[in-house]
Formats: C-alpha cells, structure tokens, sequence
C-alpha cells in the first residue's frame, strides 16, 4: 500500500463542504414521496387507533428508504440511465408493456393520494369542496411542472425544498403543544402486531414511506443532476455527496413522519372521528389551539401540492423509460388527474382511500427494489461501484421483509384472521 494510499484510509470522513453543499439536492425531491398526504392518512390513523404501536414500522421503513434511495441515484450516476430506462432495454417487449402496467397502476394510486390531500387541505383552510379542491391542486402542480420544465432541475429543486420546509413545520408544529409519553414511544420500537387491522395500516405506512416511484425517479434525478460520470475520483466523490444528500433528506422525512405518529398517538388517541384527517385537524384546533391547526392544514397543502407534481415527473420517468414514449408533462398532468377527481365526485371517503392507495403502493415495492439490488450489485454494470456484500445482504433483506409483510396482508386480509 502506497504512502497516499494510506493516508487516504486514516483520513476522518469531512462533512460537506460548501462546494459539495451545492451539489446537493435530487434526494430531497425524492423526499417529498415519504411525506405526502398519504403519510399523513396513514400515519395519524395509525397513532389514533394503536398508539405508539407501530413506531417500529416507521424507523425500520426510514432505513430501508435511506438504502434504497441511495441505491437508485448510484445507477443513475453509474450507468446514465435511470431504472425505468434499465428496465426497458432488458425487458422483452410483453414483459415491459406488463411492467409498465403495473408501475402505471402505482402512479395513479400515487396521484389519488395526493390530490386528494390538497383537496382537503383546501376544504380545512378554505372551506372548498373536495372536488373543486382537486382541480386546483391539479392546477398548481401543472405550475410547478412548468417551472421544471422552463427553468430547469435546480430551480425545481429550489421550489421543492422550499415546500419540504414549510411541510416540516406545518406537520411538527403540534409536538411543541402536546405530552409524549416516552416510555411508551420506546416500547413502540419493539415490533409486533395487533390483528388484521394492524397489518394492514403498517403496509399502508410502508407503502408510504418506502415509496416505489420515488425509487424509479431517482436514478433520473441523479442523472440528470450530474450526468453520466466515469470512473474515477470525480464518481467517488458524487457518489459521497449522495450519500449525505440522501441522508440528511430521509432523515427530516422520517422526522415529520414519526411526528405526525407521536402527535396522534399523544393527541388524538381516543377522540372520535380522529382517524380522518378532518377529524385530526378538527380534533388538533379542539385541543391545541386554531392556529396549530391553520399550520397542520398548510403543511398539508404543500405536501399535496409538492407531492403531486413529483409523481407526475416520475410517472413521465417511467413511461419513456419502459414504452419509449415521452409525452408533455402537463398532458400527464391532466390524464392522470381523472382517477382522483372521480374518486372525489363519487363522494368515497377521502381519509380511506389515502391508506388504500398506500397499500397498493406497498403492493408495487418488491417490482422496484428487486431489480434494483440486482443491477447495482452487478460487476459489469457497476464497476467497482457495485454494492458491498453487506449492502446487498442488507438490501435483500429488505426486500425480504417487504414482500413477506404484503404476502401477510392479503392472507389476513383475504381469510379475515386477526
């Protein structure tokens, strides 16, 4: 081992610098997935009904998300492609139109949670119908999506961010008001169950953290950031920067979502009505004070309105990575918008199809992660880049675990056991 060789081993790991500062950015779009309204549904329901029962399901889900979200942006740093694009070139023709079904089928349930979250955002600030609240959700994102597509990724970025902080503070500000008990959070951490339902809501909140368009968008956001890079320092050093992009990112997400589950397992267990989000937010302003409740329900509009248009940029990802085809982003905008205005006019409880759209979310994971351990982990791929043995026994398991808690949920689900 040369002497520079060793000097590089002993050298202590630096934080960023301010240079690498700026180089930070894709991760915290991909972080505005894990806290969308769909978090918030299934989040709150799950601290009203259980208590602190299912914090275990939170952390383990925010280490997974860290790795695999890591994973995503080292293939699109490595390779120059994003997943979907690695898919499509792999995929025979029947297989790909089948995956693109399915990840289609997930971007939907995507847009139905978030749109329907702005809509209720609106209905608590406003007063507006669910409906009419769904349209300029739909609206404002096509803003957004503009802004993407005229001013480029970093100004998005900026706008994306800003968003991410006013949903921070929006969904934290009630933890300052309110009692934790913290004997019983620690005994949260502990994982187990408590019948079919249980299963069901910790899927729900899986499917809402671990989110599989998040994976998918990713190795874009990374590309298109950086470009392909070959091998050398220059990749190692991206490859770095990206490790604490998307730490320091999941880290504040996973902060606001185990928040939303301590407010309402210290708050809100017990009231009635509180597995709603109305009836959350009507229980916050009963119990903290109207204006905590304004800050919650803005929180809530720019989770919605953030949400949205980065699935919509990642069901666009998708489509021209597996069919080859790339539509403008506001005609995506508006087509996949229909599902969630329907399910808005048919009057369907907003609360329960925000949990429901998570769990078919969770259902779509395994299609993402799979493949992703195993490109990553692939010599010729990769390079040296490829993942360490630890990563991808790690990153199975975690495919593992996901798969196995979905195969539990149909079973209950199905013969109605718990």
């Amino acid at each position: 081992m040369s002497t520079r060789t060793r000097e590089l081993a002993h050298r202590p790991r630096r934080r960023p610098s301010g240079r690498s500062i700026a180089l930070l950015g894709p991760a915290f779009v991909a972080a505005i997935a894990y806290v969308d309204p769909g978090n918030v549904a299934a989040n709150l329901t799950a601290g009203a009904r259980y208590g602190y029962l299912l914090i275990w399901v939170l952390v383990l889900a925010n280490a997974m998300a860290v790795l695999v979200q890591y994973l995503s942006a080292k293939l699109g740093l490595v390779s120059g492609k994003s997943l979907p694009e690695m898919l499509g070139q792999r995929l025979r023709k029947n297989n790909r139109r089948a995956f693109w079904l399915q990840a289609e089928t997930m971007a939907i349930a995507t847009d139905v949670a978030e749109v329907i979250g702005g809509a209720i955002a609106l209905n608590l600030l406003f007063n507006v119908p669910l409906f009419v609240g769904g349209l300029i959700t739909g609206c404002v994102s096509m803003v957004i999506l503009m802004i993407q597509s005229r001013r480029g990724q970093r100004t998005f970025e900026f706008v994306v961010i800003g968003l991410l902080a006013i949903i921070t503070i929006g969904f934290l500000t009630g933890l300052a008001f309110t009692d934790i008990s913290g004997a019983d959070a620690v005994a949260g951490l502990v994982p187990r169950f408590d019948g079919t339902e249980t299963v069901l809501l910790a899927a729900s909140m899986l499917g809402a953290t671990v989110m599989p368009h998040a994976i998918y968008l990713h190795s874009a956001l990374a590309r298109d950031r950086h470009g392909h890079i070959e091998p050398g320092p220059r990749l190692q050093r991206l490859l770095k920067i990206t490790r604490w992009d998307v730490v320091i990112a999941l880290i504040i997400a996973g902060t606001v979502n185990i928040g939303m589950l301590l407010l309402a397992a210290s708050a809100l267990r017990g009231v009635p009505g509180t597995d709603t989000i109305d009836g959350a937010h009507a229980a916050i302003e009963n119990s903290l004070g109207p204006g905590v409740a304004v800050v919650f329900a803005i929180g809530l509009l720019a989770s919605g309105l953030a949400s949205t248009s980065v699935g919509c940029a990642a069901g666009a990802e998708i489509m021209h990575g597996l069919l080859a085809v790339r539509i403008p982003v506001i005609t995506r905008r508006i087509v996949t918008l229909i599902p969630a205005l329907i399910v808005l006019g048919l009057g369907v409880d907003p609360t329960l199809a925000l949990v429901l759209s998570q769990v078919v979310l969770s259902l779509c994971i395994p299609f993402a992660i799979i493949p992703l351990v195993r490109m990553t982990s692939d010599r010729e791929l990769m390079g040296d880049a490829r993942n360490a043995p630890l990563t991808t026994v790690a990153a199975w398991l975690a495919a593992g675990l996901i798969v196995t808690l979905n195969v539990a949920l149909l079973y209950l689900t199905v013969t109605g056991t718990g």
